[in-house]
């Protein structure tokens, strides 16, 4: 009898199971539908960059985050999420979205996958391998656990594994992820639809010693707990203000070496005190040398989007140094809180931030609104002379009244792996897509 176990992927084809985890898929070549990639020029900008529109007009696009290339590692590529829909409701699980990869020098676009796991602030999760041949996303198979998925673009054949993706390590070895439907329960839009989209999948009250980040190795499909949320409760300085909080991992973040992660760490008390009380740690790969890397202000921490410095070794974030009623701003620290510093007592620390390797400068967004209409601004921060530039100024899709807030569109301005290019996300036509300026001669 053949013992072999076939399932269906999103993409409606056989999934062969070669070992139990591990799945092998083969999928009909990859068709190319021809766009042009047009000059766009924004209503207004400091100092002019040239701004490409590199989605088609067919529909809603977005990639993944701030921190994550959208750039393939040569430059040529760029991986997309196409949505289902941008109505004002959660998505539900079974909705699929596509997987999408620009050809930038031939002005194609191709559908290499569908996917059950997206979300609008994420899409697809899609991370590039160490070269153009592999894409990772997530997806499902006959169970409601999201796993990885790697898809080979050139032979067309698509991996799963046995463990979920929220990062990639750059140097392609190891995939690292807390559950991606535990996700929601925090915030919703970078995990997997739940299926009930109102009442995502939770943990009893405390740290689960059994649940955290699993780590995935690309070449055995070897699945371990590589750190639990009991491991990190443990070492909060500060005693917990109430009893029967709920803890969650949140971003996983592994450094440009590939030898430390960044881990942002949750906790949700009955109250509703301090919110998602969100706290930053540190350890390596192995999940050796587990560190605090928070600050003196433990619960109910502001600030935000946390996120490594090119080195490796520091951190940047949006913080208050000042503390409560105090003005935001750009900080610095190492991976074990030591060493903070304010990058700029000028500047008003805000979006989604990124600095360069030589630390001369921050990209970033935010999301004035003038007249009624909202606006996106891409800005440009340079910490030498502390001045402020805007590189792209534009209409995009609204953030005020909505119903659910993870449908918003954030600019998310992320980098190449040159630093030469900086892919955006804005909706100036009323569709959502994806523009790249290029920074060449600036930076």
């Amino acid at each position: 009898m053949d013992r072999r176990k076939f399932v269906y992927t999103s993409c409606g084809v056989a999934a062969l199971s070669v070992v139990p985890g591990l799945w092998n898929i083969l999928h009909p070549a990859f068709k190319k539908r021809k766009f042009n990639i047009c000059r766009y020029k924004p209503e207004s900008f400091d100092l002019e960059v040239p701004v490409y529109k590199i989605t088609p007009d067919d529909g809603h696009y977005n990639f993944t985050y701030y921190d994550i290339p959208a750039h393939s590692p040569s430059g040529r590529y760029i991986a997309v999420t196409r949505v289902p829909f941008v109505e004002d409701r959660l998505p539900k699980y079974g909705e699929t979205a596509e997987v999408c990869v620009i050809d930038l020098d031939e002005e194609t676009i191709s559908t290499v996958y569908e996917t059950k796991s997206w979300g609008f602030q994420t899409g697809a999760l899609l991370h590039w391998g160490p070269s153009d041949r592999y894409l990772y996303t997530n997806d499902v198979f006959g169970s409601q656990n999201a796993v990885c998925v790697q898809i080979d673009l050139d032979t067309g054949k698509f991996t799963a594994f046995d463990g979920p993706m929220y990062n990639i390590a750059p140097n392609g070895q190891f995939v690292v992820g807390f559950p991606l439907e535990l996700l929601n329960v925090t915030q919703q839009g970078y995990g997997l639809p739940s299926r009930d989209p109102e009442n995502p999948d939770k943990l009893p009250y405390g740290a689960a010693t059994d649940e955290g980040i699993w780590k995935t190795d690309l070449a055995t499909n070897w699945k371990s707990l590589l750190m639990s949320l009991a491991d990190v409760a443990a070492r909060i300085p500060v005693e917990a203000p109430e009893k029967d909080g709920t803890y969650y991992f949140w971003h996983t973040k592994v450094n440009p070496q590939s030898t430390k992660i960044l881990q942002v760490f949750r906790c949700l008390f009955p109250s509703g005190l301090g919110g998602r009380n969100p706290m930053v740690f540190t350890y390596n790969t192995d999940g050796t040398g587990l560190k605090f890397a928070s600050g003196e202000l433990v619960w109910g921490q502001g600030g935000g989007h946390p996120n490594w410095h090119p080195d490796g070794v520091h951190i940047i974030r949006v913080m208050n140094p000042e503390g409560s009623g105090g003005q935001y701003r750009y900080c610095q620290f190492l991976y074990d809180g030591s060493g903070f510093k304010v990058l700029s007592n000028k500047i008003k620390g805000e979006g989604h931030p990124r600095i360069t390797p030589d630390s001369r400068f921050i990209t970033t967004d935010d999301f004035p609104v003038e007249n009624g209409q909202q606006k996106l601004r891409i800005k440009l921060i340079d910490l030498i002379s502390e001045e402020e530039v805007i590189l792209v100024k534009m209409n995009t899709s609204e953030r005020d009244g909505l119903k659910n807030a993870t449908i918003r569109l954030d600019g998310h301005p992320t980098w190449d792996r040159n630093y030469k290019k900086l892919a955006f996300q804005a909706a100036p036509d009323g569709k959502r897509q994806v523009f790249v300026a290029d920074l060449s001669d600036v930076v």
